[in-house]
């Protein structure tokens, strides 16, 4: 049996209100002073949260590593637990629909009808209309699945355009009893009887750490791991940079350890060519000095794109260790050009899932074997 509790807005205040409580996972409602309705949803091990209204981003995430809750105390708990949320500008969300306005979330939906950043041929906003958009419905769902008990939040987001669109966007993540790593969900289906074009992102943003090590499912050869070298007009390329990024070019693998002197200052990206396990899951680590890792796992046919987004400034820190989606991030003319952009029938879903968070430091020795049983076949 799976609970359901309809969120309003109203239910949300200034002042932190728990609102369900089942074993180790709650839900907490809040309003930051800016306005956005925020939840939070906990289990042993950490917690999210979420803007149920707003894109249904995750906005941060906390997770503990190294040590099962089981074999701590609560105080360790809590202490144990580290961000792994990228460093942004912001200090809370805000009540916005411009991308670049409100950017700094763990998880953003990009797309639907397009995505990336437009080009003087596009007419689409930064990364679509998804990243901020206005929910109509946020409810959170408390249940059982294969995974074990769980705590989530889903909703709905109907995006009519007339003449053009009309589909509803479904996102659900879930948090379980007893585990570090979460599960996000998205769907959406084209209401219309005709094709719709569509893309999809998962802009997922980690802290990077200073010598984090990356490990993934893919050849670390220029075939299979591509620098961007085309320069964006934000961008405004020193010599040192210019020079890095040709280092890259030649040697993707110079980026698996993210030493604190390598220039990713504004950005450096990639697209990643996954390969993926029996079960179709692409990997991706970034591993701790102490062994322990921040994960991310995606389903390679549904999101057959892998884009990797590096930045390390004074201001900004973020690792998109994989943005896994349907297309590159270049716009949707440039990405309609590559064959990238695809098209939904009348009635038909697109669906897509991804798992998320902190593996101990056993974790991930098993992870490290399936990537290297992936690329030695």
């Amino acid at each position: 049996m799976t609970t359901h509790i309809h969120l309003t807005p109203a239910m949300f205040t200034a002042v932190d209100t728990p609102l369900l409580s089942s074993g180790s996972l709650r839900a907490t409602t809040f309003r930051w002073p800016s306005g956005v309705c925020g939840l939070r949803i906990e289990n042993e091990l950490g917690s999210l949260t979420l803007l149920p209204f707003q894109g249904q981003q995750i906005w941060s995430a906390e997770f503990g590593a190294g040590t099962h809750a089981s074999e701590k105390s609560g105080a360790q708990q809590e202490a144990a637990r580290r961000n792994i949320t990228m460093k942004s500008m912001f200090d809370m969300p805000r009540a916005t629909q411009t991308y670049l306005e409100n950017y700094g979330g763990f998880l953003i939906h990009c797309g639907f009808t397009a995505m990336g950043i437009p080009t003087a041929e596009d007419s689409h906003p930064v990364h679509g209309e998804l990243p901020n958009a206005p929910y109509r419905s946020a409810t959170i769902v408390l249940g059982e699945d294969e995974r074990g008990t769980y705590i989530g939040l889903t909703g709905e987001y109907h995006h009519t355009v007339a003449f053009s669109y009309n589909y509803v966007a479904q996102p659900i993540t879930k948090l379980y009893s007893g585990s570090s790593r979460f599960v996000t969900r998205f769907s959406a289906t084209n209401l219309k009887k005709t094709p719709m074009d569509y893309m999809y992102m998962a802009h997922v943003n980690f802290r990077p750490i200073d010598n984090g090590r990356l490990v993934y499912s893919a050849p670390s050869t220029t075939d299979h791991v591509k620098l961007r070298e085309s320069i964006p007009s934000h961008i405004t390329p020193t010599p040192e940079y210019i020079k890095f990024m040709g280092e890259l070019r030649d040697n993707p693998a110079r980026h698996h350890t993210l030493s604190p002197d390598m220039a990713f200052d504004p950005e450096i990206v990639f697209n990643v060519d996954y390969l993926a396990d029996k079960d179709g899951w692409a990997h991706t680590m970034q591993i701790h000095s102490d062994g322990s890792a921040d994960y991310i796992a995606h389903q390679r046919e549904q999101l057959n794109v892998g884009v990797r987004w590096i930045c390390r400034t004074p201001d900004q820190d973020a690792l998109g260790m994989v943005l896994p989606a349907t297309a590159g991030p270049e716009g949707y003319s440039t990405e309609k050009a590559k064959g990238l952009v695809r098209s939904l029938a009348g009635g038909e879903t697109f669906n897509c899932e991804m798992e998320m968070g902190v593996l101990t430091a056993d974790e991930v020795k098993k992870v490290e074997k399936i990537i290297d049983s992936i690329l030695n076949e």
